[in-house]
Parts: structure tokens; sequence; C-alpha cells
């Protein structure tokens, strides 16, 4: 099992930055692919970003490709997803998840954060 804890959501002005963390637990993440999600009331889930726990290419959604950055800390089994610019759009609750390689589906989610971009 895989526990994912997502922090560091809140309110932003249109064009300030926000970081926020994701810290899982429960077993090595060698392995797995892990994945920023976000949901907007009333939108699809959308996937913004995902990043192989040990060596890959980043993928980024293109609403967000050249503003959001994901990255990790093995060190300290963390995620991070660093949003600048960021946009009223982008005001959404977002998630992390897990999904072991060569699989397609994310299996293990955390609990969501908001983030809620005034403009």
């Amino acid at each position: 099992q895989v526990q994912l804890v997502e922090s560091g959501g809140g309110l932003v002005q249109a064009g300030g930055s926000l970081r926020l963390s994701c810290v899982a637990s429960g077993r090595t993440l060698s392995g797995y692919v892990i994945g920023w999600f976000r949901q907007a009331p009333g939108k699809e889930r959308e996937r913004v970003a995902s990043v192989p726990w040990t060596t890959g290419t980043p993928y980024y959604a293109d609403s967000v490709k050249g503003r959001f950055t994901i990255s990790r800390d093995n060190a300290k089994n963390t995620v991070y997803l660093q949003m600048s610019s960021l946009k009223s759009e982008d005001t959404a609750v977002y998630f992390c998840a897990a999904r072991r390689l060569m699989t397609a589906e994310y299996n293990y989610w955390g609990q969501g954060t908001q983030v809620t971009v005034s403009s």
C-alpha cells in the first residue's frame, strides 16, 4: 500500500506562485510514477504533470507547460509541484497519485489540496 498526503494549497492572486508537496509512505516507490491531477467544479479530472520516481522525463499538460514544474526529493519521499504565473483557470483541487510503471491506472490517491487563484 502507498499513502499519499498533499499540502501547500491555498489562496493566491493571479500571477503568483505556490508549491504543492506530496509525501509518500508505506512502501518504496521505486517502480512507480507519481502524478499531479486537478479537478475543478463541473470539469473532468486532468493530469497536469507526472514523473517516474527514479528516473525519466516528466510529463506536462499543455495547459501548464512553462508554468508548472514537477520535481522529487527521493530522500524525503516527496514530490513537489511548483506552480508559477498562476491563472484563475488553475483553480481546482489538486491531487497526487501513484501508479506502477507499465500500467495505466493510478491506484493510490491523496486526499487533495485546494488551490484558489483570484483574479
